[in-house]
């Protein structure tokens, strides 16, 4: 094969590999032809929602891949069968081009119009509709819904707002297509005859029609029903001359399509355009992405619901509470957290703000008085301290005194006495005879034995010799059995002592027990007395209790040394005393002291309260 036409075959090669997925993207990238035919003018409400929702719908749900095309017949305007003859024509010649995926039919006229030409303009068009009544339809290849007209769902809604409504003024045109709707609402209020008195306003002049209802009765309620032609063969668009009724009326208006609220009617029993026009642009969409239409089970839609309006609720004094459950109640006035909220927000913020920042400078200025309280507390305790230990040291050196001065008048009045007597003794002795020798001497022995003991007793009351060589308990068994001859009788137990404790903390707590114990000999007036010692883990605890008169101890700290000495004791070895008394309740001292220790420079404690006192 020659070079040329080497290179022109590959270059055909090379453009058909090109062109091959963009070929397959053209035919995946098919737009879907739809046209959607309305039974109704193009401006009138129920168009105007149509060509609202129904585009939306089907371009969202065939990802934009839509040629939607739509039409509108105006047999309210023309209603002449020449019209009929005409629009078919319209449609045959303008879409002869065109084949249709889906045609949707908008309403009785559009159904029966799609009905009567199918066959010649669109063949086995599949076919989806939404139709007024359950007998209409379309033939094979076809689904849709069916949305029944409900006119006397609203007559019950009057009846439970406006019970004392007896008169219902029904409002309705002279146009064939309201005359339709005039003799659907007399077929379904036939039931309510008894309750209410009907009066059909249909077909008048509109300005006999607006003097009627300014001069309408007590007890009424107006229906408007459908006017697209008044009797004079004036044509209005639906929702303008609703507004002309609410206007004129003198009673308050009701309805049984959504499109009205918000002009001047109260609200009603309430036929959903949008929602129809969704629900049939759904059904559209099943048929457009493949189902058969025949396989799609026509539906019966939902009528509608009780929906107000809220402002022209409060016009005529109707009660919200009397609405029945699940009433929609639209246009209610914004409450001033709707209208403001974004400036309540911030000011609540900003408040919150200062709040907060006010807050802490409370809460420091608070913790600067406390800290100021705590400062002025501590220096009252350090000068009640420093007074307490003033006195305590001027007791300290009286009571050394009038110790020493005891100590003096028990060697000057009996030891010394004794010794005069002894040597007086020792000098007749060396007068007398033989016999009176005798005698003499067992005095002098006797006294000398006396003088001995007491010298003897005097040394262990000042430093008990026992507590160092015999140890804690055997000390304090030593000290009852000496103390048990006052009268009273005292017992002694202990339990987990250890056997070697440190010499500061044994006459530490042997001075305890025996200051505990001589006071309830001299104050207490006790039948009992019970010492326990008991050892437990690393503490070890002594409590002397009796079953006295007790005593108040406020009013008897301070009056002696022998609670302060017991305390500064414990606290040179770091435990505590704790001391339970109440007048005629008897008393329990008790001694903790830590066994593993470090001997503390000693700290006075301000006495506690009336009935407990513990030393640290």
């Amino acid at each position: 094969m020659p070079r040329p036409a080497r290179r022109l075959l590959l270059a055909c090669v090379i453009a058909l590999v090109e062109l091959a997925p963009a070929s397959v993207a053209w035919a995946q990238d098919v737009h879907k032809q739809v046209l959607v035919i309305y039974s109704t003018r193009r401006d009138s409400e129920f168009s105007t929602i149509g060509e609202s929702e129904l585009p939306r719908t089907l371009d969202v749900g065939l990802s934009r891949n839509l040629d939607y095309y739509s039409e509108f017949i105006d047999l309210a305007r023309f209603p002449e069968p020449s019209y009929k003859t005409a629009f078919a024509d319209f449609i045959r010649l303008k879409y002869q081009s065109i084949r249709f995926d889906v045609v949707v039919a908008m309403g009785d006229v559009a159904i029966e119009f799609v009905k009567l030409n199918r066959e010649v303009q669109f063949g086995d068009t599949p076919v989806v509709f939404l139709a007024n009544s359950r007998t209409s339809q379309v033939g094979g290849n076809s689904t849709g819904l069916m949305a029944e007209r409900d006119f006397a769902s609203t007559l019950t809604l009057i009846g439970a707002l406006q019970p004392d409504v007896k008169n219902i003024f029904v409002v309705v045109g002279a146009a064939p297509s309201d005359k339709a709707f005039e003799q659907m609402m007399r077929a379904q209020v036939q039931s309510f005859a008894p309750r209410f008195d009907f009066t059909y306003l249909s077909g008048l002049p509109t300005p006999d029609l607006e003097r009627r209802l300014g001069q309408l009765p007590k007890h009424s309620a107006v229906y408007h029903l459908l006017v697209t032609e008044d009797g004079a063969g004036n044509r209005f668009h639906p929702l303008d001359y609703v507004d002309r009724v609410t206007d004129a009326a003198n009673a308050p208006t009701y309805s049984w399509v959504s499109s009205t609220l918000g002009h001047g009617v109260v609200g009603g029993y309430l036929y959903d355009q949008r929602d129809a026009a969704h629900r049939v642009g759904e059904l559209a969409l099943r048929v457009l992405r493949g189902e058969r239409a025949d396989s799609i089970p026509p539906e019966v839609l939902s009528p509608g619901r009780n929906e107000l309006d809220a402002r022209k609720v409060q016009k005529w004094g109707i009660s919200e509470s009397r609405a029945p459950a699940r009433t929609v109640i639209s246009f209610r006035e914004p409450t001033v957290w709707e209208r403001y909220k974004t400036y309540i927000a911030s000011a609540l913020a900003i408040l919150v703000m200062q709040s907060v920042l006010i807050g802490g400078l409370l809460i420091q200025r608070e913790r600067r008085r406390r800290a100021e309280n705590d400062l002025r507390r501590s220096q009252r305790d350090l000068q009640a301290s420093y007074a307490r230990i003033r006195d305590l040291g001027s007791r300290l050196l009286s009571a050394q005194e009038a110790e020493r001065a005891r100590i003096a008048r028990e060697l000057h009045d009996d030891i010394s006495q004794q010794l005069a007597i002894l040597t007086v003794d020792l000098e007749l002795l060396g007068r007398t005879g033989q016999d009176q020798a005798q005698l003499r001497t067992g005095e002098a022995l006797s006294l000398a034995r006396s003088v001995a003991q007491n010298v003897h007793d005097l040394s262990h009351r000042l430093h008990p010799a026992r507590l160092r060589l015999l140890g804690l308990v055997a000390a304090i068994e030593a000290l009852r059995r000496e103390l048990s001859s006052s009268g009273i009788a005292i017992s002694f137990t202990h339990e987990g002592v250890p056997p070697q404790l440190p010499p500061e903390l044994t006459l530490c707590l042997f001075r305890i027990v025996q200051e505990a114990l001589q006071n309830a000999i001299k104050y207490s007036r006790a039948a009992e007395v019970s010492v326990r010692m008991r050892g437990l883990g690393d503490t070890l605890t002594v409590s002397v209790v009796d079953d006295g008169v007790g005593f108040d101890v406020d009013a008897t700290w301070d009056k002696g040394l022998g609670l302060i000495s017991m305390n500064e004791r414990l606290e040179a070895v770091g435990g505590t005393l704790e001391i339970l008394a109440t007048p005629g309740t008897g008393c329990r001292v008790t001694a903790t002291v830590p066994l593993v220790h470090a001997l503390q420079a000693p700290r006075v404690s301000v006495p506690p309260g009336p009935k407990t006192m513990t030393a640290h």
